[in-house]
C-alpha cells in the first residue's frame, strides 16, 4: 500500500535535480558559453535524485528498488517511450524526404505581400504541428524567415517572434510532440481530447497574434517560390487527419512513416537503407527524452510512495483555497487549475525545458485534478499550454537562444516581441475564471 502521510523529506532527491540542473546552467551561462542550461543532460542530472530517493526511504534498499523499478516500467511510461521512438522517426523520415523545404515552400507561395508576418506565423505553426518540434521548426524556417525579412524590409525582431510564436503553437498542439505525448500519457486521456481543449484556447490567441502582425507589417514582395515538390507535404496532412480522426496514436504514427518513406522512394535518390537508417536515427534523437522519462517515472514512484507528492498538493491546493472566495467543488476545481498552471510554470522557469517540466510535474498535476474534479483532457492542456507559455518568453530557453543565433539578436530581443506565449498566458488564464464564471450563474 501506498504511504500517503505528506513528507517534505521526501522532495529532496527532486529540490537535487533541480539544483543540479539549474546550478550548472547558472555557472555555465556565467562562463559565457552557449546554450548553458542544455550542456548537462537531463538524465544524467537525475541520477543524482533517483540515488538520493532510493537511499532516504524507510523501506530498505530492495522495497526502495522495487518501487523505483515499478515506476519505470508504469504502463503510461512505456507507452509514452514508445510513442516518443515513433515520433522521432516519422519526423527524421519526413525531414530526409525533403518535407520540410518543400512545406516552407509551399507556404511562402501562398503568403501574400501584405500578410508576410502573420504568414511566417502560420508557416512555423503548421511546420511544428505536422513534425511535433519547436526547434525542429525554427532550425528549418528560420534561416528562410531571415533571408525574406531582409529582402521584404521587414524588422528582423518581428519575425523572430513571428517565427518563435508559430513554433510554439505548433509545438502546443501537435499530436507527435513530446510535450503532447507526455501531458497526455501522464493524464490519461486522448491525444484528440486534449487537442480539442487545446485548440479552444490556444486559437483566440492565435488569431489575435495575427491580428497584431497585420498591423505591424507592410506590404512587400514574397520571393517566387517552385511547387514541383509539392507531394511532400502530405505525409504531414495525413497524420494530421488521422489524428483529428480518432485513429490510435500508434497506428497514426505508424502510417506517417511509411507514407513518408514511400514518397522519398517513389522519388529520386532515396534508397530502402536510407529509409531505415532515418527510422533509426529518429529513434536515437528521442534518446535523452526517452531516459529521462523512466528516470523520472520510478523517480516520482519513490516520492509518490514517500509522501512528497502528497506534501506539494496539500500546500498548494491549501494555497490557492485561502484565496478563494468560498470553498465548494468549484471554487476548488478552479484553484487546482490555478495550481496545475503554477507548478508547471514555476518548473520549466527552472529547467528551460517544457517536456522535463510536463514530466517533473505531471504527478502533482494529476493528483490536483483528481482531487477537485479537474478533467485529464483539461489538466493535460493546461500542463502543455503554461509549459509553453514560459518556454516562450524566457531568454535562456534554446527556441529564443536559437533564434537569436540565426538572426544575430540578442535572446532578449527575440522574446521581447514573442507575443504569442503572452496572448496565450492571457486566454488560458481567462479560459480558467470564465469557465467557472458561466457555471456560477
Amino acid at each position: 500500500m501506498i504511504q500517503t502521510q505528506p513528507s517534505a523529506r521526501a522532495l529532496l532527491p527532486l529540490l537535487l535535480f533541480l539544483a543540479l540542473f539549474i546550478g550548472t546552467g547558472t555557472w555555465l551561462t556565467l562562463q559565457g558559453v552557449e546554450f548553458a542550461f542544455y550542456q548537462l543532460p537531463a538524465p544524467v542530472a537525475a541520477l543524482p535524485a533517483v540515488v538520493l530517493a532510493l537511499f532516504i526511504g524507510r523501506e530498505g534498499l530492495s522495497k526502495n528498488l522495487e518501487t523505483f523499478f515499478k515506476g519505470v516500467g508504469d504502463s503510461n511510461i512505456m507507452a509514452m517511450c514508445l510513442i516518443y521512438l515513433l515520433a522521432g522517426a516519422f519526423a527524421s523520415v519526413a525531414k530526409a524526404t525533403g518535407g520540410v523545404d518543400a512545406t516552407v515552400a509551399l507556404g511562402l507561395s501562398l503568403i501574400p505581400g501584405w500578410a508576410l508576418l502573420p504568414g511566417l506565423f502560420l508557416i512555423s505553426a503548421f511546420i511544428a504541428t505536422a513534425m511535433g518540434t519547436s526547434m525542429g521548426t525554427i532550425g528549418a524556417v528560420a534561416p528562410v524567415a531571415l533571408g525574406v525579412a531582409q529582402s521584404a524590409g521587414l524588422d528582423p525582431v518581428l519575425v523572430a517572434g513571428a517565427v518563435l510564436g508559430g513554433a510554439m503553437f505548433g509545438d502546443n498542439l501537435s499530436i507527435i510532440s513530446d510535450t503532447t505525448i507526455a501531458a497526455t500519457r501522464s493524464q490519461g486521456c486522448e491525444m484528440k481530447d486534449k487537442f480539442r481543449e487545446n485548440l479552444m484556447i490556444a486559437a483566440p490567441a492565435a488569431l489575435l497574434v495575427m491580428m497584431g502582425y497585420l498591423l505591424l507589417g507592410h506590404v512587400a514582395e514574397v520571393p517566387t517560390q517552385h511547387l514541383d515538390q509539392w507531394v511532400k507535404v502530405l505525409p504531414y496532412l495525413l497524420i494530421l487527419g488521422l489524428a483529428l480522426s480518432g485513429m490510435n496514436v500508434f497506428l497514426v504514427l505508424g502510417t506517417g512513416i511509411l507514407a513518408a518513406g514511400l514518397v522519398g522512394l517513389a522519388g529520386s535518390g532515396y534508397q530502402l537503407g536510407q529509409f531505415t537508417q532515418d527510422i533509426y536515427k529518429g529513434f536515437t534523437s528521442m534518446q535523452e527524452i526517452f531516459l529521462l522519462s523512466m528516470l523520472i517515472g520510478g523517480l516520482g514512484a519513490l516520492m509518490e510512495r514517500q509522501g512528497g507528492l502528497a506534501w506539494i498538493t496539500g500546500h498548494i491546493a491549501a494555497l490557492i483555497a485561502r484565496f478563494s472566495r468560498g470553498h465548494d467543488s468549484d471554487q476548488n476545481e478552479k484553484a487546482a487549475e490555478l495550481g496545475i498552471a503554477s507548478v508547471v510554470s514555476l518548473t520549466n522557469a527552472c529547467t528551460a525545458n517544457n517536456t522535463v517540466a510536463i514530466i517533473v510535474a505531471s504527478k502533482v498535476a494529476r493528483e490536483l485534478a483528481e482531487q477537485h474534479g479537474v478533467t485529464p483532457r483539461r489538466a493535460a492542456s493546461l500542463l502543455d499550454i503554461f509549459s509553453c507559455v514560459v518556454q516562450g518568453l524566457i531568454p535562456w530557453g534554446a527556441q529564443a537562444l536559437l533564434l537569436g543565433s540565426i538572426f544575430g539578436l540578442s535572446p532578449l530581443a527575440v522574446i521581447s516581441m514573442s507575443f504569442y506565449p503572452m496572448a496565450l498566458a492571457l486566454t488560458a488564464i481567462l479560459a480558467v475564471f470564465i469557465k467557472h464564471q458561466m457555471r456560477s450563474r
